[in-house]
């Protein structure tokens, strides 16, 4: 390590660790409301060690918890906000199927919270989408505001504009140290950053950054294989780039929790991925070897064999990507317990980037002292026992 002498040093208005896009929209917003503010990624971008890299991305208004469906009107308006901003086009409408048993709550939360929804049975469902085939006491939830955010254009859509405004982006620069004041000391591998207020928002990483500031947050890195399968007669009606995104819930035989998006990214291959993968520590994602069991991807199989009979059934590209999971599957978005200066947004447990322009939002308010937009009582890090180290 240099020096200190030889370290970068500034001073701005708010610093935010993590760049990826809750980051870099928490940046955004600060900027947008002319603070001077510096947004840090420990890796040099573009990069695929995060959460936030891809090509696409689900975005639904269809969730059975109601907090969520509150924030997405919000969400679609700021990236479209965004794409105004840029010239550029991050969303294709396509529609969405919830697909689940018939009478199955959560199903039917979903269809109650987007109000005037269409339920689709197994044979309208192969009416307008033949790909996609449904079976005996199994129906369809339609959410035609679903569609795909084309994740890596949106991530650089947002930092082009966060810099447009006068943010500084500063990449390559891991953290070594915080040193929590009224005036905050960020010290990084390339220099020393002071601040009256920090966003920490560092994906898998934010667990080792918050430990030293006395928080054992309840954070679980997870690897998930994410999936591209064949289409058997290339495009073919309702698989290919036609077909709708659709998200599983408690098929009769098939497991929870599956989601797919059409052929946008690789021609001819349909995305279709489990939600849900294997603990691992993120400083070590890329060394897994290939030769590590990956009984999701047989899960995967099964499904496609018994719902996608037009594609192949094993995966012709299997790349990976970084979940971090708390026990509910629910945010957190909250001050520190202590040092109310530092905020934290984190365990974005694998569906997280659609509401990013709210999260973002949300977090440049509370680092502002404001009152949030929205709730955030039920993403307070208090909701987990045991998280401040006593002492502290």
């Amino acid at each position: 390590m240099a020096a200190v002498s030889q370290l970068h040093q500034a001073t701005y208005d708010a610093i935010v660790i993590g760049a990826g896009i809750q980051g870099s929209f928490a940046a955004y917003h600060l900027a947008q409301r002319h603070r001077d503010t510096l947004l840090l990624e420990q890796f040099m971008l573009p990069h695929s060690r995060g959460s936030s890299h891809g090509q696409s991305r689900i975005i639904r208004s269809a969730y059975a918890n109601t907090v969520y469906t509150r924030m997405m009107p919000q969400s679609f308006r700021l990236w479209q906000q965004l794409e105004a901003e840029t010239g550029s086009s991050l969303y294709r409408r396509t529609g969405l199927v919830m697909l689940g048993p018939a009478g199955d709550p959560e199903l039917e939360e979903c269809q109650r919270n987007l109000g005037a929804s269409k339920v689709l049975d197994a044979t309208a469902l192969a009416q307008h989408f033949p790909g996609l085939q449904l079976h005996a006491g199994e129906m369809a939830v339609w959410d035609g505001t679903g569609g795909v955010l084309f994740a890596d254009r949106a991530l650089r859509a947002v930092q082009d504009v966060f810099r447009r405004h006068g943010g500084t982006l500063r990449d390559g620069e891991k953290v070594l140290r915080i040193e929590p004041g009224a005036v905050l000391t960020v010290t990084t591998t390339a220099g020393v950053y002071r601040a009256p207020r920090l966003i920490i928002a560092a994906g898998a990483w934010t667990g080792a950054l918050v430990a030293p500031l006395g928080l054992r947050l309840p954070l679980q890195p997870l690897r998930i294989d994410v999936c591209y399968w064949r289409e058997k007669e290339l495009g073919s009606p309702g698989t290919g780039r036609t077909g709708p995104c659709f998200i599983t819930m408690r098929l009769n035989q098939g497991p929870h929790d599956i989601y797919g998006l059409p052929a946008l990214e690789y021609p001819g291959m349909v995305k279709v991925c489990y939600h849900h993968g294997s603990p691992i520590d993120p400083e070590e994602r890329d060394q897994v070897s290939l030769d590590t069991p990956r009984p999701n991807i047989t899960i995967l199989s099964n499904f496609i064999k018994r719902y996608l009979p037009g594609l192949e059934p094993q995966p012709a590209v299997v790349e990976t990507c970084l979940y971090t999971n708390t026990p509910d599957k629910d945010f957190i978005l909250d001050r520190h317990p202590k040092f109310s200066n530092i905020v934290i947004g984190a365990g974005f447990s694998g569906h997280g980037f659609k509401m990013a322009p709210v999260v973002g939002k949300l977090l440049c308010e509370l680092s502002l002292g404001e009152e949030p937009s929205h709730s955030i009582a039920p993403f307070a890090i208090t909701r987990f026992p045991g998280v401040l180290r006593a002492g502290l």
